[in-house]
């Protein structure tokens, strides 16, 4: 534990009081996340939570016969599994990381005691675990009723956020795990978002060129989650500029 090597971007975490920040601060302890690793496995106890920094870290449904799914996503707006915060110690699904990056691993114990003490970070947290509960909502309804171009480029717009970068690491396996969907699937689409010019896709990095264009052509759902996060939140800014 100490001081943390890189500046903090998750918005959660910028959202608190600064007195609440500076306390969980030395408790946290900056780690860099692959592609593909997991964190928390189905039915495991959770001993640790994870706030996002950098990258995308994934609510992953496994079904019997291997085939698996995004049931939902975490980015720099969140924390890893925040219903373990309200009584649940157990994950529900895997949860994995699909774009790498960083994040602020700390104590369930921990930050859960820290709830009990602290009104202000127990009323945010509440907050945003609404917030990621309606998530849920709003993935399985955009899984059910948007096409999977409309469905691509919202994923590819949510991981541009998270991922603090321009290119990042993402395959095509992984894609399709996100959205619930076949490799050869994916491909297709990912070859019809390159020849409109929005995106660049060569050996596992995923490149945005035209962000405009993705955001006219992805669902309501970008948009919708973008502005409950503002309300929770407060305006965004983008730590790139």
């Amino acid at each position: 534990m100490g001081s943390i090597a890189e500046p903090i971007t998750n918005r959660l975490l910028l959202a608190l009081p600064p007195a609440t920040l500076d306390r969980l601060t030395p408790q946290m302890e900056l780690i860099q996340t692959q592609s593909g690793a997991v964190i928390d496995h189905v039915n495991g106890v959770i001993q640790h939570l994870y706030f996002v920094n950098r990258g995308i870290v994934s609510m992953v449904k496994v079904m019997r016969d291997g085939r698996s799914v995004e049931v939902g996503a975490v980015g720099i707006e969140g924390i890893t599994d925040s219903n373990a915060l309200f009584g649940v110690d157990v994950a529900i699904t895997e949860t994995m990381v699909q774009v790498p990056g960083s994040a602020l691993k700390v104590s369930r114990a921990f930050l859960s005691q820290e709830l009990e003490q602290d009104r202000a970070l127990r009323r945010m947290m509440e907050r945003y675990w609404r917030f990621a509960f309606g998530q849920l909502a709003q993935t399985a309804a955009c899984n059910r009723l948007h096409t999977l171009e409309e469905r691509c480029c919202r994923w590819l717009l949510t991981s541009h956020d998270s991922a603090l970068s321009d290119n990042y690491p993402l395959t095509h396996e992984f894609l399709a795990t996100m959205l619930g969907t076949t490799r050869s699937s994916v491909s297709l689409t990912a070859k019809v978002l390159q020849r409109a010019g929005y995106i660049d896709y060569v050996r596992g990095i995923v490149t945005i060129i035209d962000r405009p264009g993705l955001e006219d052509t992805a669902c309501e759902c970008y948009v919708e989650t973008a502005a409950e996060m503002n309300r929770l939140f407060g305006p965004e800014t983008d730590p790139r500029v």
